[in-house]
């Protein structure tokens, strides 16, 4: 086994070169993926490795890339947009939605579409207006998509393999502020568990479950360890898939510790917590003992870089979800 630390940025270049590497069909495109490797430099070097062919610098056209994606898709390849931000990426939703999603159900089964949309999301980072967006809830709510986010290097790398041999389109949302945080990868053995969809306990409880998945798992086992100091026993739950959401595991959690708090970045109207609280209270409503709490961003545009910290969910905000939830 060869392990070696990552940031999450690295851990997905890793996954790119590998999984071009493996499968000739295998396409990346988008603006400024080739020469410049992508705003984030998640493509690095990519181009220069496997040639202007197979990672392809694109017009400054969503709708156009998405559009020319599903072509490619249809014609047997495996293509990986790159939407540079998450607020650019409205002009494609037509395509996304109206064709790319239904395209499965339209056929019958008989066509599928294999196309990972890589879109680097959510704030942090003291961006500008419409570089620092959560909208993860409008893709879960299309039947038809398959929409992850990974929290940390290792799944990074992992979840977009799978996310490529998917046969279904697959949204994939990475955390832009977490894109420095290094952590271990062991890219040798791919592990038989857990699967592109499937919820992980990164940290075991029994007083309370936080949910979280992408940039707010960090957050969650913040808090966790500070509630612990105060004699609390939180475990924290990281979704990893939102669509489908793994209810199981979230359940399971949930008659373990009676309480859930979920959080997200997203405005919390609508919002993908909204879903996983009516889900847990319709399967664990016996078990609960304490309404289902609900952490996120407000309902208001994405505000000014220098206002972001207040629209964000921070530590403490998670840590008073949780003492309402424990007052009960």
């Amino acid at each position: 086994m060869t392990t070696q630390t990552l940031t999450l940025a690295k851990a997905l270049t890793e996954a790119l070169r590998a999984t071009l590497d493996t499968d000739p069909k295998v396409l990346i495109m988008g603006e400024d993926v080739g020469k410049l490797g992508g705003v984030f430099r998640i493509t690095d070097g990519l181009q220069k490795d496997f040639g202007e062919d197979r990672v392809m610098d694109t017009p400054l056209a969503e709708s156009g890339i998405v559009g020319t994606a599903i072509g490619l898709a249809l014609r047997g390849y495996r293509p990986i947009v790159e939407i540079q931000f998450d607020g650019f990426v409205f002009p494609a939703y037509d395509q996304i939605v109206t064709q790319l999603a239904k395209m499965h159900a339209r056929s019958r089964g008989r066509i599928k579409l294999p196309v990972v949309i890589r879109i680097p999301y959510g704030g942090g980072i003291g961006a500008v207006e419409h570089h620092s967006e959560s909208p993860e809830a409008l893709f879960a709510h299309v039947a038809g998509l398959k929409v992850v986010s990974p929290s940390h290097a290792s799944d990074a790398y992992w979840m977009m393999r799978q996310a490529v041999r998917s046969d279904d389109p697959v949204i994939f949302f990475e955390p832009k502020r977490r894109y420095w945080d290094k952590g271990e990868l062991d890219t040798d053995t791919e592990p038989a568990a857990p699967s592109l969809h499937e919820a992980v306990v990164v940290r075991p409880g029994h007083d309370l479950t936080l949910a979280a998945y992408g940039p707010m798992v960090k957050v969650c086992l913040e808090a966790a360890a500070v509630a612990a100091e105060e004699g609390k026993s939180v475990e924290v739950v990281d979704l990893r898939s939102i669509s489908p959401v793994d209810f199981d595991t979230i359940q399971a959690s949930v008659e373990r510790t009676g309480r859930l708090v979920v959080v997200h970045e997203a405005p919390v109207f609508f919002g993908a917590g909204a879903e996983i609280a009516a889900r847990i209270t319709e399967r664990s409503f016996h078990s609960l003992e304490a309404p289902v709490l609900r952490v996120g961003g407000y309902h208001l545009p994405y505000p000014p870089a220098r206002l972001e910290d207040e629209y964000l969910p921070g530590l403490d905000r998670v840590l008073d979800a949780v003492d309402r939830s424990l007052a009960y």
